[in-house]
């Protein structure tokens, strides 16, 4: 069963007012994955600790340089289940993991960032992870 929606409002909220679309069906996904041009980072939003103290703010921080991708998206795990479950098609071999965020440069998948690499580290350890990616793919 799917978080409520009032619960997850502001933490949706954190990356859409930082300019991130959110993918939040199937088709949603399957759209941007077939329509893919250039750098895409896709945030894959979680209700955990980890996700409010150190993924959303170093993903919005990482945004803050020269080098950025080209589209900012986000599926919300405990929300929206189908585009999560697909977007993890796409993410293979990696397992699934929340928060997570993957950049793919033109369809293939270049970078991924797993919960085991953001749990116990700072929110600008993630951001320099992401901005080495930026500065490698974008």
């Amino acid at each position: 069963m799917p978080y409520p929606e009032m619960l997850v409002a502001p933490m949706r909220a954190e990356l859409t007012e930082n300019g991130f679309t959110e993918l939040k069906s199937t088709e949603d996904v399957e759209n941007m994955m077939s329509n893919m041009q250039g750098s895409t980072l896709v945030v894959v939003n979680s209700v955990c600790g980890c996700a409010a103290g150190m993924a959303r703010p170093g993903v919005v921080h990482s945004l803050t340089g020269d080098k950025k991708p080209d589209h900012l998206t986000t599926v919300f795990a405990g929300q929206d289940l189908d585009a999560v479950a697909k977007l993890r098609e796409y993410t293979a071999p990696f397992p699934p993991s929340s928060p997570a965020v993957a950049l793919f440069k033109n369809g293939e998948l270049v970078h991924m960032v797993e919960r085991h690499m953001i749990e116990g580290r700072t929110a600008e350890m993630v951001a320099d992870n992401l901005s080495a990616a930026y500065a490698e793919h974008c």
